[in-house]
């Protein structure tokens, strides 16, 4: 594939994981788009998704090959375990643990906060024993 075909489907993925079109996710897909991708402003769809609570749409990238700890964006973003613990989506933390996110992976290439941190602080509860059930240290 060239390099401008695979801009425009990673534009489109991007677009799709932002708005939670689970049908264009998957005809972007379908279509070569990469799933360990990110648009112009370095958001991976994987963020995307998983700040959105997207559910569906995080499984659906992680199993073409999103990978769970990749972080996002240029300084303003973070990882996606991250982003869902911060909103307390619950279960899209699950799914990205059952991938093998890492429960202890700090955001801001290891500077920023943790899962459990953005969980407490949110406060969400629920998506903060999940994350502490997977492993995840409280910072000391």
């Amino acid at each position: 594939m060239n390099w401008r075909k695979r801009k425009k489907l990673s534009r489109r993925l991007a677009g799709a994981a932002l708005t939670g079109d689970v049908s264009r996710v998957r005809a972007a897909l379908r279509a070569g788009a990469p799933a360990e991708t990110a648009d112009s402003a370095g958001s991976t769809p994987l963020y995307l998704a998983s700040v959105g609570g997207e559910t569906g749409i995080v499984r659906l990238l992680l199993a073409a090959g999103a990978r769970p700890d990749t972080e996002s964006g240029i300084g303003s973003q973070g990882t996606p375990l991250c982003g869902a613990a911060c909103w307390g989506h619950t279960e899209t933390v699950r799914a990205l643990l059952e991938y093998g996110a890492d429960p202890n992976l700090r955001e801001d290439h290891g500077t920023g906060w943790s899962p459990l941190q953005w969980a407490s602080n949110g406060p969400h509860q629920e998506t903060a024993d999940l994350l502490l059930a997977a492993g995840a240290r409280p910072r000391d």
